[in-house]
């Protein structure tokens, strides 16, 4: 056995987002869709640098009124696709309920390290939060969501110890929404998706959220589709009990009859269990 019960092959098949829909295309089509249909509609500042490569940029929506809350919205992909411009799908349904919206982008393995890429996003919290004013936030109240790799990256920026290395405050993140996400990333390293992210054992053990909790309690969203994996929904799992005996306030929220790729999609409904348990820990819905 390769990772837990599993061979080879079926270790690949647990890790495979795509194998769980007969065809993602359409699903990321619509993120690409959707995200411009924002853009177009509502104020926004796009390709903002936030880094000195080309890559290190994000989009945001202001809010509509000052010291709003900030959802920040890292892209899933398996860190080797999609970018900020088909991540801000959401952005009405969040800048109506009364927050600012950012969509963050990363250079994509394998030409970054997942070490790089985990960097990146570090980076862009710290440009949110040096630059909330001009965002209408509060950087007291900035939410990290994410799915899938997204999931991942958010669950390393509500971490601990790494704040200082930006000139932040310990535990700039106040909440978080983590869908899909992977949080060990060891049967990452041993299945086929090493071809491209290359992590070995000491990067994927730095690089684990289970292994990088967060240093204080916070309210968590928990969510994953109910066709993902055995494995998909495992990591949430112990990821989340893990988090709670720490003290964070974990609620798993489930969305039947989505799949790992529409499951973001959620966002864009008010009235969406995810969308309304995100709101409430962002302190907009009572």
């Amino acid at each position: 056995m390769i990772y837990r019960y599993w061979n080879q092959a079926e270790l690949d098949h647990q890790m495979s987002a795509r194998g769980t829909v007969p065809d993602a295309l359409p699903f990321i089509a619509a993120y690409a869709r959707e995200s411009a249909r924002m853009r177009a509609a509502l104020p926004c500042k796009v390709e903002v640098p936030y880094g000195p490569s080309a890559a290190e940029r994000l989009d945001y929506f202001p809010a509509r009124t000052p010291k709003s809350p900030i959802f920040v919205f890292i892209h899933g992909g398996y860190w080797r696709a999609l970018d900020a411009a088909d991540s801000s799908f959401m952005a009405k349904t969040l800048v109506d309920a009364g927050a600012a919206v950012v969509a963050v982008n990363y250079e994509l393995a394998p030409i970054a390290s997942l070490d790089e890429i985990v960097r990146q996003c570090r980076a862009a919290i710290a440009w949110v939060w040096t630059h909330a004013n001009d965002l209408n936030g509060d950087r007291a109240r900035i939410h990290v969501s994410g799915s899938s790799a997204g999931g991942h990256l958010g669950g390393m920026m509500v971490a601990g110890g790494w704040a200082q290395d930006f000139g932040l405050p310990e535990g700039v993140i106040q909440s978080a929404s983590l869908l899909s996400g992977l949080f060990d990333l060891e049967p990452v390293r041993l299945s086929n998706c090493n071809e491209w992210v290359q992590l070995n054992p000491a990067s994927a053990w730095r690089n684990s959220p289970l292994h990088n909790l967060p240093s204080r309690a916070l309210p968590l969203i928990i969510s994953y589709a109910p066709n993902e994996t055995e494995e998909f929904k495992r990591q949430s799992e112990i990821y989340g009990a893990a988090c709670a005996a720490r003290g964070c306030a974990v609620d798993y929220v489930m969305e039947p009859g989505t799949n790992h790729f529409d499951l973001p999609i959620r966002f864009m409904d008010p009235q969406a269990a995810l969308t309304r348990a995100t709101l409430r820990v962002m302190g907009l819905e009572g």
